[in-house]
């Protein structure tokens, strides 16, 4: 029995059976009797139209007037005057093309569905010395996991000792497995394509990136875009109006005929579908390729963007310093060079702190200990107090603020350092400079191809916000094709930059890492997050978040944006071409209701399609990307600015 119910409710249970009654119908008519045969026509009409009045006099219970208001009118009329082949081919009609309708949209849903299948059901955990199965949901934060070859990572934690080769692309898009070994962070949803690590969780169940981003994708799938509001504000207008012309042209005409099949054909469907297939579609895309894309809206705006602002550290460049020179007074060994900069940088909570760390770690110096006071200055340096010692670190401005005069060769080196395309900091102890350190970051290799795809998509300008030192940006800029270099920043001056390129006219983007530059990726008309797996900051405030640090992404995200803003539009057209048709065809005479309802639903598919193409682009920054890595080998650049 429950077999039975299920089947009557399938999708296509209403159709199947009114397209038997009606290719029954003429054969009883003409061989049985007249009265039989139209009987199962108008059964055919009633199978079909049952559903699609229930629908109709739910949506007028929720005080709006549907699509289907319109089809039941008609068909109702129909019947009534005797045209009993016209409501049954329009119900019919109307109901295949809601069961094609639903089956294709369900197919554009599909890349939700295969990050829903990337979530694991078991893990095997380590408790009381002895390993256990359990469900994946049920691991306990601090709790160690055995990942084995082949199996899929069941929660996000960090590498604690072995090495995997993971492959990460259903949650960063990346198809190149990444090798992991002890410190390294994994995700739940990944999969071990060879080797054994023990990890230990830190994020489980709905706290995973997985779970943040299917619940991501759900939401943006939902929200609706501009346009898509837009229309469906026209929507609720247009088919009350419809109603009333089709009303008005058959009290004039006296041709009640012409005016059911008015409401037939003019029907909204096709426009009303259009948006969303296409929305849901491009999001869809995106989410394949490690872009989350926050809703349509945002899809849409990304789609108009004319200016990129990147931030140096950590986009054009890896983000990665290292310790290149130090350079001490006379008098002043590197060690002690060395020692105090350390010392100041031990309580600062800048990127920059780490390489210099490192450096006295590697040089064999006892840890420091934690100043007593630091005073972070951002895009400058930092200014730290040990015991009775003040310790500065940074550019020659800050030093010039905290009191202390530098000398022409601290000036001469700091300026030859900044020529070489390093990121030079002076150091000072009690009032005195020890000496410069200079430090060099790598920049990507892709940058320079990053800079060009963003070109080629259609980005006017490109420009580049840094706190680092003017002459350091230029040579970054020069090696990565950046026209425009705005240096020696602070925070609020990134803010001020975006405003100004805003007050030009320009539609913004700007990147970063969803946390650092907050106010001018909350500013600008898309914030896009980069390398946001992991980040729950960069998931839930970025616009748009590229869960990679693949910086060909980003391109492929304007690229995607406005490939699918184009299919908005192109459906728009198909939708409104074919109303504009239909009308003339009914009013010049030729088009029946019949035929009106078959082109009417033939439009519906064809913008249904048409969205769907959407899910088979392959962005040719895929293939830049290869390219480029395959050629491009990793040029020593800068380090980043405070």
């Amino acid at each position: 029995m429950r077999g039975a119910r299920r089947a009557v409710r399938h999708r296509w249970a209403a159709s199947a059976v009114s397209g038997l009654l009606i290719v029954a119908a003429p054969i009883v008519e003409r061989t049985v009797d007249p009265d039989t045969g139209r009987a199962l026509m108008v059964a055919a009409s009633l199978v079909a139209g049952g559903p699609i009045a229930v629908r109709a006099a739910r949506s007028l219970g929720h005080r709006t007037i549907g699509i289907e208001l319109l089809v039941t009118t008609a068909s109702v009329g129909a019947l009534v005057i005797g045209e009993f082949w016209e409501a049954a081919a329009v119900t019919f009609l109307f109901a295949v093309g809601g069961a094609l309708e639903a089956s294709t949209l369900g197919r554009t849903r599909r890349a939700l569905a295969e990050l829903l299948d990337l979530a694991p059901a078991v893990a095997v955990v380590v408790r009381d010395g002895e390993q256990v199965q359990v469900a994946a949901d049920q691991v306990g934060v601090g709790e160690t996991v055995l990942v084995k070859n082949g199996a899929k990572v069941p929660v996000d934690g960090e590498v604690i000792d072995g090495r995997a080769v993971v492959d990460e692309a259903g949650i960063t898009g990346e198809s190149i497995p990444a090798d992991k070994g002890a410190g390294a962070k994994v995700f739940a949803g990944t999969v071990s394509r060879g080797g054994f690590i023990r990890v230990r969780a830190t994020g489980v169940g709905a706290d995973t990136t997985l779970a943040r981003v299917v619940h991501r994708v759900e939401e943006a799938q939902e929200e609706k875009a501009r346009a898509q509001r837009f229309i469906e504000r026209f929507s609720r207008w247009y088919t009350p109006g419809i109603m009333v012309l089709a009303a008005v042209a058959g009290l004039l005409t006296e041709d009640v005929v012409m005016a059911l099949t008015l409401l037939v054909i003019s029907c909204p469907g096709a426009l009303v579908i259009s948006m969303p297939v296409s929305i849901v579609a491009g999001i869809g895309r995106a989410a394949r390729s490690g872009i989350l894309i926050k809703g349509g809206e945002h899809l849409e705006t990304a789609a108009r963007v004319t200016a990129v602002a990147l931030d140096k550290t950590g986009t054009l460049t890896r983000g990665r310093p290292r310790l290149t020179d130090l350079v001490p007074v006379p008098g002043t060994t590197q060690h002690d060079l060395l020692g105090w900069a350390a010392l100041a940088e031990a309580g600062s909570e800048h990127p920059l702190a780490r390489p210099v760390l490192e450096a006295a770690r590697e040089a064999g110096l006892p840890a420091p200990p934690l100043p007593d006071q630091v005073v972070p200055h951002p895009g400058k340096g930092v200014q730290a107090r040990s015991g009775t010692h003040r310790i500065v670190v940074g550019s020659l401005g800050l030093l010039a603020e905290s009191g202390i005069v530098a000398d022409p060769w601290t000036r001469a080196t700091v300026a030859g350092f900044a020529e070489a395309g390093r990121t030079p900091m002076a150091v000072a102890l009690d009032g005195a400079v020890l000496g410069v350190i200079a430090m060099a970051d790598e920049v990507r290799a892709d940058a320079a191809a990053m800079v060009r795809e963003l070109r080629d998509a259609g980005v006017r300008r490109v420009v580049m916000l840094t706190g680092d030192d003017a002459r350091v940006a230029r040579a970054v800029a020069a090696t990565t094709g950046v026209a425009e270099v705005r240096a020696g920043l602070l925070p609020e001056d990134k803010l001020a930059a975006v405003r100004a390129l805003q007050a030009e006219g320009q539609v913004v983007a700007m990147v970063g890492d969803g946390v650092n530059d907050a106010p001018a990726l909350a500013t600008a008309d898309v914030g896009i997050a980069m390398g946001a797996a992991g980040s729950d900051v960069a998931l839930e405030t970025a616009d748009l978040a590229l869960m990679s640090d693949n910086l060909m992404r980003l391109p492929e995200a304007i690229r995607l944006s406005r490939l699918t803003v184009r299919n908005l539009r192109q459906n728009a057209a198909i939708a409104l071409v074919t109303v504009a048709v239909l009308l003339s065809g009914v009013l010049l005479g030729g088009v029946t209701m019949a035929i009106g309802m078959f082109v009417h639903q033939a439009s519906v598919l064809v913008v249904i399609v048409n969205g769907m193409r959407l899910l088979r682009i392959r962005p040719r920054t895929v293939e830049a990307h290869r390219a480029c890595t395959a050629a491009g080998e990793v040029r020593p650049a800068t380090a980043g600015s405070r």
